[in-house]
């Protein structure tokens, strides 16, 4: 009877023990496919140029900067450097280059709540009155406001032409799927990876969690995107 009893207790264990390394071999391919899918979304994002006309240099590849026509140097220097935390470093790379038709093709997205005013007007188009309007309406709480307020003064086409140059940072814990997904080269795959790990205690959580699904360079550019309130 002690025998049989023994047997069943190590028919049990080994059977937990399986389980165990199932349940960790599927997790990690869940991983596994997760990271592939949110891969093939930003190549998507980086060649729909139809909707979205002007590339993000963050996301660019060589391939898409070679076709602006910029040098192999330069070229060169954007895939070393980037991500490209703010304009004015994107901007030092592009020597003897024609910046206001070179913007109407590529640039890095402007913090909608921290950009200085005058710094608006390197987007092609905005001059002093509006980025004065963009300014004006500060802190905006999401890309539907911004929408609706700068809709006051331009015509639909022009709003949504403003959003390839402009985002709205996203608090982790509260913003809606509509606000992550309108973040530059974040879509359907990469919101959902946000939602997952709802509530964030910091921001060591979040790039513990959300690097595992992309590289550093990329977690960096993320991390430019979104904040957390302090309790």
């Amino acid at each position: 009877m002690k025998r049989i009893t023994n047997l069943i207790l190590v028919f049990v264990l080994v059977s937990v023990s399986l389980t165990a390394c199932k349940d960790a071999k599927e997790e990690k391919q869940d991983v596994e496919k997760a990271v592939e899918s949110v891969e093939k979304e930003v190549e998507t994002n980086n060649t729909e140029t139809d909707s979205n006309p002007v590339l993000n240099a963050n996301l660019a590849t060589e391939a898409d900067l070679k076709a602006l026509g910029l040098s192999s140097e330069i070229v060169s220097q954007i895939l070393e450097q980037k991500p490209f935390l703010n304009m004015q470093d994107f901007e030092s790379l592009l020597k003897d280059v024609n910046k206001e038709e070179l913007y109407k093709k590529v640039f890095i997205p402007l913090n909608l709540n921290t950009t200085a005013e005058a710094d608006f007007k390197v987007i092609p188009g905005v001059g002093d009155r509006m980025a004065h309007e963009f300014d004006e309406y500060r802190p905006y709480t999401s890309v539907k406001q911004f929408k609706r307020e700068i809709a006051k003064y331009v015509d639909e086409e022009e709003v949504e032409r403003y959003l390839n140059y402009v985002f709205v940072p996203i608090e982790l814990n509260t913003a809606s799927e509509e606000d992550i997904k309108a973040l530059p080269g974040v879509g359907n795959r990469m919101a959902h990876e946000f939602e997952e790990y709802r509530p964030y205690q910091n921001m060591n959580q979040f790039r513990k969690e959300i690097g595992k699904y992309v590289d550093d360079k990329e977690l960096k550019r993320l991390e430019r995107l979104v904040y957390l309130k302090e309790n």
